[in-house]
């Protein structure tokens, strides 16, 4: 009795202690002006709601999660999510909102700064933002990416050659990673096969493991998954230190000019070296799985509906058609695949590589008729857009043919909106272009016996098994143009 005793007031202690901390936060801002509906809770309450939204990430069942809170309080609503006051936003005005208003910033969680750094892009402000991001912009124009196109056409062949030649089952998903890693070592920031083969080995598995502790409980001991991934980001950023070291020494000789690469040219434009590093490790975390997930889903949903897969494969055989052996693709044969990337875009609608956005409100601000208070977070998700009988009729069809005709502004934004649009959107269409052309042409295929094509969406989309298919070579164009 005793025991129970103490039990029960040490509860009562909690259960004060949280309304106490609750209190300030209910009473601020209570100036007229309405917050909007739904529950902040208790911090127990908030908890719960975190894990509800992780474990509906994890059985893909997300989009009914949110559906149903929208449902319950409507466009503008408000919960605790990972122990912030949080507005969550629904709709083509709210993503307008998000992406445009300046009362709004991206701020990264400690666990992304302390794998990626603390100067990446995302935690900059202001001159150093604008720099940064000038230097990154420069690479990722659309004048920069049509000039990288016969070296994606290089990466992919290389690849489909060594991983997927004389293989009878791929696992879609780490393929498309590995891929779409060395693409970006090579174009970005200047590495090759001959010179850096070792290099860009060590780097992707240490960058592999990095990734896993940007969501991962942080617990910085040894033998936690943070750990690791701390001590992993430590070898990565050595690694790449290494690199500008070299790449230093090039300019010096003249062997290397500032247009050559992005890490020349920020260290020709004279950008610290620990603030290159942190934005070489950034842009890592930017380019590589969005690429590498929406190649793995098209696969997918390729598969599950042959005639957009026909229509593919007839797009892509006549391009081939054009190519002398041996010839790598150019800007003209990218721009004459128009249905495939219809289809892309038609996966990024199903499948958005990122299926929440948070920002925080840096100063009160209203939308909607609502106070969202200065230091909640705010939260959209596409999918509430993407799948919208509203915006788009069906919209659990896999269908490219519906962005034949313009979509309404601020419905589709797998790459963000407005002024906001992601940067590298062009580079990712080129790359995920590029690998479809000789996927399609080198190679038929099916799902394998047992994958049923599920898939989880946390942290980020990932198929059971990274998407298993059989694969059958195909023996005329495509990769019969290869070299290895």
């Amino acid at each position: 009795m005793e025991m129970d005793a103490s039990v029960l007031a040490a509860l009562a202690a909690v259960i004060l202690v949280s309304i106490l901390l609750l209190l300030p936060r209910l009473r601020k801002h209570h100036d007229g002006r309405r917050l909007p509906p739904g529950s902040l809770g208790l911090p127990a309450v908030g908890l719960c709601q975190t894990r509800g939204l992780r474990r509906a990430l994890r059985g893909n069942t997300a989009e009914a999660w949110l559906q149903r809170w929208a449902s319950a309080y409507g466009p503008v609503s408000k919960l605790t999510l990972f122990g912030f006051p949080t507005a969550f936003l629904v709709g083509p005005s709210a993503n307008k909102f998000f992406f445009g208003s300046t009362a709004l910033v991206t701020k990264t969680t400690m666990s992304f700064n302390r794998m990626v750094g603390w100067r990446n892009i995302r935690e900059l402000a202001g001159d150093d933002h604008r720099r940064v991001r000038a230097m990154m912009v420069q690479f990722l124009k659309l004048e920069a990416v049509k000039s990288y196109v016969a070296a994606m056409d290089d990466e992919v062949r290389h690849h489909l050659s060594k991983e997927w030649r004389g293989h009878a089952t791929i696992s879609v998903m780490p393929s498309m990673k590995s891929l779409t890693f060395d693409i970006m070592c090579t174009v970005l920031f200047g590495l090759t096969r001959a010179d850096h083969g070792t290099a860009m080995r060590e780097l992707r598995v240490e960058f592999q493991q990095l990734l896993r502790g940007l969501w991962a409980t942080p617990v910085d001991l040894p033998f936690t998954t943070y750990g690791k991934c701390l001590a992993a980001s430590r070898r990565g950023r050595r690694i790449v230190a290494r690199i500008i070291e070299e790449r230093r020494t090039r300019l010096g000789r003249g062997g290397s000019s500032p247009s050559d690469d992005l890490i020349a040219h920020m260290l020709a434009e004279g950008l610290a070296d620990e603030d290159i590093i942190d934005s070489v490790m950034s842009l890592m975390v930017a380019a590589h799985d969005s690429t590498a997930s929406l190649i793995t889903f098209l696969i997918r949903y390729l598969d599950g509906n042959r005639d957009a897969y026909a229509k593919v494969v007839a797009e892509q055989q006549e391009v081939a058609r054009s190519k002398a052996p041996g010839e790598a693709l150019s800007w003209k044969d990218i721009s004459n695949m128009k249905y495939t990337w219809s289809a892309a875009m038609e996966t990024l609608r199903l499948v958005p590589p990122v299926f929440v956005n948070f920002k925080r409100a840096v100063d009160d601000v209203e939308f909607d008729g609502h106070l969202i208070p200065k230091g909640w977070k705010v939260m959209t998700a596409a999918s509430m857009t993407h799948l919208d009988p509203a915006v788009f009729q069906d919209p659990g069809r896999f269908e490219p043919a519906r962005f034949d005709k313009p979509i309404p502004p601020y419905s589709f934004v797998a790459f963000g909106g407005g002024a906001r649009m992601c940067p590298g959107n062009e580079f990712a269409r080129v790359e995920a272009l590029v690998a479809m052309h000789y996927i399609v042409t080198g190679f038929k295929w099916k799902l394998s016996a047992g994958c049923d094509g599920s898939f989880s969406r946390h942290p980020l989309p990932s198929p059971a098994h990274g998407l298993l298919i059989d694969i059958e070579p195909i023996d005329t164009g495509g990769l019969l143009r290869c070299s290895t």
